[in-house]
């Protein structure tokens, strides 16, 4: 029996009607994110106080701090190469109360280098880079060598003579060494180290001839004329050092950066995540702010949780190509 509009058709009309008004509302925020923060935040920095990793941290903490009105309270978790700490804020509850600050290894190398990891890297939630510190080639100063062209014609005509020395085996040190020599189609001796202190109180003594360090690390030396700075590892030539070449300029597209990433643990509500990279973007248009960052020789970086992931996935793919191609191992 055919049924017209008066009939059954008008509770189905009534209920379709009923379902659109109701699509046409808003969804209501995320309770966790609608008050963020609404106490202390910890950020877990997981590598030693005192470098890079842990002071670019500590510029953000204090500014989130009065920002929030809650502590902002940085926690070094040491250890495996990054991977302790960045297993202890995977495993925490994804509500932005618990974040990862940290530079590549953890984030974007370890996971080929280690057989296994307590923690899968790609399923934490990519919120910022604060920054981006270039890697450089830094010399003896008393290394007759003075620029990236010396120093290859140098290593091409005596194969494995010129030591480098690194932070240790699968450290951005380390694997932009390997990037330089297959670039470059030279070899050095590696010499690994336990960090960049070590490492480089030996290059800055003339036990070793070189080291591809973050310029942060190594600035105050070449300042100080114990180390003579050949090159740097961005595009194009940094603001702050106009006369240094890039190592580009010789190796064409060579790029080697330490990058200072914002984290939150897998599943972390967008807006929580939103909300943290708009007052970290905030924060980075502050000149003080940006002063502190030049004073460890890093570019501010800033932008949208989507580009930080996409830089990241960039960053994997390129040290995942130098890993297989060197075939670096952990020893």
């Amino acid at each position: 029996m055919f049924l017209g509009i008066g009939d059954r058709s008008q509770p189905i009309v009534r209920l379709i009607g009923a379902a659109l008004a109701l699509a046409a509302i808003p969804a209501a925020p995320d309770a966790r994110a609608q008050d963020y923060p609404s106490r202390a935040v910890k950020i877990i920095v997981p590598f030693p106080a005192g470098g890079t990793a842990d002071l670019m941290p500590r510029i953000f903490s204090d500014w989130l701090s009065k920002k929030w009105g809650h502590p902002v309270v940085i926690e070094n978790r040491t250890g495996a190469a990054g991977n302790i700490g960045a297993e202890a804020v995977a495993k925490a509850d994804p509500d932005g109360y618990t974040l990862l600050a940290a530079p590549p290894p953890p984030l974007v190398i370890n996971h080929n280098l280690y057989p296994r990891l307590g923690f899968d890297p790609t399923e934490f939630v990519p919120i910022v880079i604060m920054g981006r510190v270039p890697n450089a080639l830094v010399v003896n100063a008393k290394l007759p060598l003075a620029s990236v062209a010396e120093l290859i014609a140098y290593a091409k005509a005596n194969p494995g003579k010129l030591t480098c020395a690194t932070q240790g085996n699968g450290t951005t040190s380390h694997l932009t060494a390997e990037l330089f020599q297959m670039m470059a189609d030279v070899k050095f001796q590696q010499v690994p180290y336990r960090g960049s202190a070590p490492a480089l109180t030996d290059l800055a003594a003339g036990n070793v001839d070189l080291m591809f360090d973050n310029l942060g690390a190594s600035l105050a030396l070449v300042n100080g004329g114990q180390l003579k700075l050949l090159g740097v590892a961005t595009p194009k030539r940094m603001a702050a050092l106009p006369q240094v070449p890039t190592i580009a300029e010789t190796l064409g597209g060579f790029e080697s950066a330490a990058w200072f990433a914002i984290v939150a643990p897998p599943k972390t509500p967008a807006a929580v995540v939103d909300k943290i990279n708009a007052d970290v973007n905030e924060a980075l248009r502050e000149g003080d702010i940006r002063e502190r960052l030049a004073q460890l020789s890093a570019e501010p970086i800033g932008g949208t949780p989507q580009a930080t992931a996409a830089y990241m996935r960039e960053e994997v793919e390129r040290w995942r190509k130098v890993i297989k191609a060197a075939n670096v191992k952990l020893e």
